[in-house]
C-alpha cells in the first residue's frame, strides 16, 4: 500500500506571509519577544491559530537562538509556601511569553547541582532557584553562564547574580522581640531538619540573638529528622512537654505547619491557648490563620518574591539594569495563639 500523503506542516514563512509581517518579526512575535507590538504579537498568534503552526521551540535552542523557558528550582512542592512562589512566576513570565520549567531538589545540594546542569544545557532565557545549600561546584555552573540567575527566598546571602527575599534570621529576630515584649520569658523551639533548611536554621539563629537581647535563652530546643508537616509538629510539642525539664510558656515552630500540629496537640489534650501555653510559626499560611485560634505567625510574602524575581528576570532580558539584592519584607502577624 502506498503511504498516505499527509499535508505539508504549516511553515513560519506562511505565517508571516498571512500576518502580512516579516519572518523575523513572526518569530519574535511568537516568542514573545518585548521588542514587538502587542498589536503584531496577536496578529501573528491568530495567523499561527489559523493555520495549526507550532513553533519548534528545541531547534531554536539547539541552533543558539533565544528560548523563551526559564529555568526554576525549588526545594519542594509539598509544601504550599512554594507553590505560592511558583505562582507569581508563572503569573509574570506567562504574560511576557515566557514559561518556567521546574525541578525539585528535595533539599539535596547534590540533586540540585544535577538540576542545575541538566536545565542549563537546554539553554534556558534565565535560571530561579530556591537554593538547598549550593555546593561549590554548582556556585561554579551559576557564575559561568551568560544569563539572569536569581536566587529567592532569602537575602542574607551572597548570590552570584541577583537575591530577592527576606532575611530569616531578621525575621526570627523580629518574633523574638515581639514575644518578649509580650511578656513571655520560657520559650521553646520545635523545628524540622535544620540541616537540610537553611533558611529554618536562620531564623532560630535569630530567635535565640532576640532572646540573649533580654538575657534569656531557649529552655528546649526539639528538632525532629524528617521534613516539616503538621503530623511533625504535633509530635514535636507531645515530646517536648513530655520530658521538658523546665514547662515554656511559649513555642516557637519552625514553620505554621509545623505550629498548626501543635495547636492540634493543645486542642486534643484540653491546652488553653495561649493561657496554658503560646505558639507561634513562620510563613503566614491561610491555614495558620483559619484556625479556631488564628496562628501568631509572620507572612513571608511568598507571591511577591515569584513575582519579583520573573520581574528582575524580564528586565536582565531586555537589557536593563537591576538590583543585586531585593528585600521584599516580612510582616509579623499578632493571631490569638501568644
Amino acid at each position: 500500500m502506498a503511504p498516505t500523503n499527509r499535508t505539508a506542516k504549516p511553515t513560519l514563512a506562511q505565517v508571516a506571509a498571512r500576518a502580512g509581517v516579516s519572518e523575523t518579526t513572526a518569530a519574535r512575535a511568537l516568542r514573545g519577544s518585548t521588542v514587538v507590538t502587542r498589536d503584531t504579537v496577536t496578529k501573528v498568534e491568530k495567523a499561527a491559530a489559523s493555520l495549526g503552526y507550532l513553533r519548534n521551540r528545541l531547534a531554536g535552542a539547539l541552533a543558539g537562538g533565544p528560548s523563551n523557558q526559564v529555568a526554576v528550582i525549588l526545594p519542594s512542592l509539598s509544601n504550599i509556601v512554594f507553590p505560592d512562589v511558583l505562582k507569581g512566576l508563572e503569573d509574570r513570565l506567562e504574560h511576557a511569553g515566557f514559561h518556567p520549567v521546574l525541578g525539585i531538589s528535595n533539599y539535596d545540594p547534590d540533586r540540585e547541582e544535577n538540576l542545575i546542569r541538566n536545565l542549563l544545557a537546554w539553554r534556558p532565557a534565565g535560571l530561579v532557584i530556591a537554593p538547598s545549600g549550593t555546593t561549590d561546584t554548582s556556585r561554579s555552573l551559576l557564575r559561568g553562564v551568560d544569563l539572569p540567575v536569581v536566587e529567592i527566598m532569602d537575602i542574607d546571602t551572597d548570590p552570584v547574580d541577583m537575591a530577592v527575599g527576606m532575611s530569616h534570621r531578621g525575621a526570627g529576630l523580629a518574633m523574638a522581640r515581639h514575644l518578649v515584649a509580650r511578656g513571655y520569658r520560657r520559650c521553646a523551639y520545635i523545628g524540622h531538619d535544620l540541616t537540610r533548611d537553611h533558611r529554618a536554621a536562620a531564623r532560630l539563629d535569630g530567635f535565640r540573638a532576640g532572646l540573649d537581647e533580654a538575657g534569656l535563652a531557649l529552655t528546649a530546643c526539639v528538632t525532629l529528622p524528617d521534613p516539616s508537616s503538621v503530623a511533625q509538629g504535633r509530635r514535636g510539642l507531645a515530646q517536648l512537654l513530655d520530658h521538658a525539664e523546665i514547662r515554656p510558656d511559649l513555642v516557637y515552630f519552625s514553620n505554621d505547619d509545623m505550629a498548626v500540629g501543635g495547636v492540634f496537640h493543645c486542642m486534643a489534650n484540653a491546652i488553653r491557648l495561649p493561657e496554658d501555653l503560646a505558639i507561634a510559626g513562620f510563613n503566614g499560611l491561610e491555614l495558620g490563620q483559619s484556625l479556631p485560634v488564628p496562628l501568631t505567625t509572620t507572612a513571608s510574602h511568598r507571591t511577591r518574591i515569584g513575582e519579583t524575581a520573573a520581574d528582575n528576570i524580564l528586565m536582565r532580558i531586555a537589557g536593563r539594569d537591576t538590583k543585586r539584592l531585593m528585600d521584599v519584607g516580612f510582616s509579623l502577624i499578632e493571631g490569638g495563639t501568644s
